[in-house]
């Protein structure tokens, strides 16, 4: 059997009871370790498991999968993904490759910040299409994740922006901040006013900024656009939302979480009906 188990969010301890009892009885265990970050490392996972992991980098998952399936047939194997196994990043492609060879799999599921976002009060079926912001570079910026916003928003749906990792040749990865993610999009709003285009989302547009959400130092703040440029959220992970439109109950509890609250009253309720 192939078991694809989700870790949750937070530490070693966020796996479901089910999902730590196929993780020790497996023969070979694999960590997932590209899609997202635990705020525990491996040795942490190891010893609570009390099992050795394996780590499964993108390319071992998507060019080498039949090292992970091999005798998955006569013995079982389990592969673990932070959060849930078909969350942001789905595995399909593995468990179809599991199904070609006859080999039977089960989903141990989790939460994943999919769900978990409706923390900050933002109901979750509110939410329309979820955007990647990705990194820019000085030949390469892309605009096509701010369309999308624009169309969730138009719609009167909020749209939750998973934020980019990026790594140069020799350096550690880096995780991209909500700060990082609203400088892109305001410089984006500037080049299309530049154009002659008023945009749907503007600075005073109401955003949350999340960040190590399922942990114990677990931040959310929320103000406009122009204020997630400057909020203070720490450490990676962030996620950040644009809100479209907001339910009252929504309002108040993006309350609890304001940057100022007086400038986010007066924005917010040009949104909320």
């Amino acid at each position: 059997m192939l078991y694809l188990v989700g870790l949750g969010l937070g530490d070693a301890k966020d796996i479901t009871v089910k999902g730590l009892e196929v993780v020790r009885r497996c023969r070979r265990v694999y960590l997932e370790a590209y899609t997202s970050v635990l705020t525990v490392g491996k040795e942490a996972l190891e010893e609570f498991y009390g099992k050795e992991l394996i780590l499964a980098d993108r390319e071992t998952v998507e060019q080498e999968a039949d090292s992970i399936l091999k005798d998955a047939d006569v013995c079982d194997v389990a592969f673990l993904v932070v959060g849930d196994p078909f969350g942001a990043t789905t595995h399909s492609d593995l468990v179809l490759r599991a199904v070609q060879l006859g080999i039977p799999y089960q989903v141990i599921h989790n939460a994943s910040i999919m769900n978990a976002v409706g923390c900050c009060g933002l109901q979750l079926y509110n939410f329309g299409e979820t955007v990647s912001i990705v990194f820019w570079t000085d030949t390469w910026k892309p605009e096509s994740f701010f369309d999308k916003i624009k169309r969730n928003r138009q719609n009167g749906m909020h749209t939750l922006c998973l934020l980019g990792k990026g790594r140069k040749i020799y350096e550690p990865s880096r995780y991209m901040s909500v700060n990082q993610a609203a400088e892109q999009l305001l410089d984006i709003i500037r080049n299309r006013r530049l154009q002659g285009e008023e945009p749907e989302i503007t600075e005073n547009t109401i955003c949350v900024g999340l960040a190590r959400v399922g942990a114990p130092d677990q931040k959310i703040a929320s103000g406009t656009l122009y204020q997630m440029s400057t909020v203070e959220l720490g450490g990676p992970l962030h996620s950040m939302i644009v809100t479209g439109t907001m339910h009252p109950l929504e309002l108040e509890m993006l309350k609890l979480f304001s940057v100022d609250s007086s400038n986010f009253e007066n924005n917010a309720f040009q949104k909320t009906t």
